[in-house]
């Protein structure tokens, strides 16, 4: 899950912590026979222009980089009348940075109806490595398209995927679960596709609980959460992400134990 592990440092570590609402349904082909029912969009706790800042621990290091995640635009797209487009980057601190040149940009467009992904990237640089792995999905059709080329691959490469209807990336997950209810108890099982693999995410939330990040002392609801591949086999340990328990149901912390140490993202600044 190679996205998890280099996204973790630059917000996109939500492709391990993001979560889903099984409440919102996937969109469907209207029959030739049947009048198109106006879309209507999911009323959401974030809006354009909508940005928070992360300070990310990794290991050692008790602030290792940044990771900001924006609601750039909503646009309309080929797929349909609209979508938020969100970008979230992430970079090492500078100290870092003299070691090893790190930097991710993971975006996706999100249906501003379903709340479903229409297209997802990731884009790394690593060094002087450079990646990008792009993500289309036919919702109608149940497919997934995974195209990744750069310097990393050989060739170009495509894949082509059947996945469940209610299928997330990582991104589009996190904006996802904010617009659905938590309380104690909610329990939630979910697809996730990363890299052209599908993979089963479980979660679960405790009591709600304060936590005191760089913006402050705020009341959140802690889920853990559980991921396996397609094998049944674990992916990551000590999993969990705070949402705020306020209207704007903010990420306030996620973290995750990775094969290449243990990532914290704590929220710095959110506008």
């Amino acid at each position: 899950m190679r996205a998890a592990v280099g996204a973790t440092l630059s917000l996109a570590v939500l492709v391990s912590t993001a979560l889903w609402t099984p409440a919102l349904s996937a969109q469907r082909a209207v029959p030739r026979n049947q009048t198109a029912v106006p879309r209507k969009d999911t009323a959401v706790p974030f809006k354009v222009g909508e940005t928070l800042t992360f300070d990310v621990s990794w290991s050692s290091f008790v602030v290792a980089g940044t990771a900001v995640a924006t609601v750039k635009e909503r646009r309309p797209t080929a797929a349909n009348p609209s979508a938020y487009y969100i970008v979230a980057e992430g970079r090492p601190l500078p100290l870092i940075a003299k070691l090893y040149s790190l930097y991710y940009k993971m975006d996706t467009l999100l249906d501003t109806a379903t709340l479903l992904p229409q297209q997802m990237t990731l884009y790394s640089e690593e060094g002087r490595r450079q990646r990008l792995g792009t993500t289309r999905f036919d919702r109608t059709a149940r497919r997934a398209f995974f195209e990744v080329s750069g310097d990393t691959a050989v060739a170009t490469t495509r894949t082509d995927v059947t996945v469940p209807a209610q299928v997330q990336d990582g991104l589009s997950a996190l904006y996802a679960v904010r617009a659905s209810s938590i309380s104690a108890g909610t329990k939630l099982s979910y697809p996730i596709i990363d890299e052209g693999s599908l993979y089963n995410v479980s979660m679960q939330a405790s009591n709600s609980e304060r936590i005191r990040v760089p913006l402050g002392d705020i009341p959140t609801w802690k889920l853990g959460v559980r991921i396996v591949d397609a094998q049944g086999q674990p992916v990551g340990d000590n999993i969990a992400v705070w949402i705020s328990s306020d209207a704007r149901r903010l990420p306030v912390k996620m973290q995750a134990d990775l094969p290449v140490g243990n990532f914290v993202l704590l929220l710095r600044d959110a506008k």
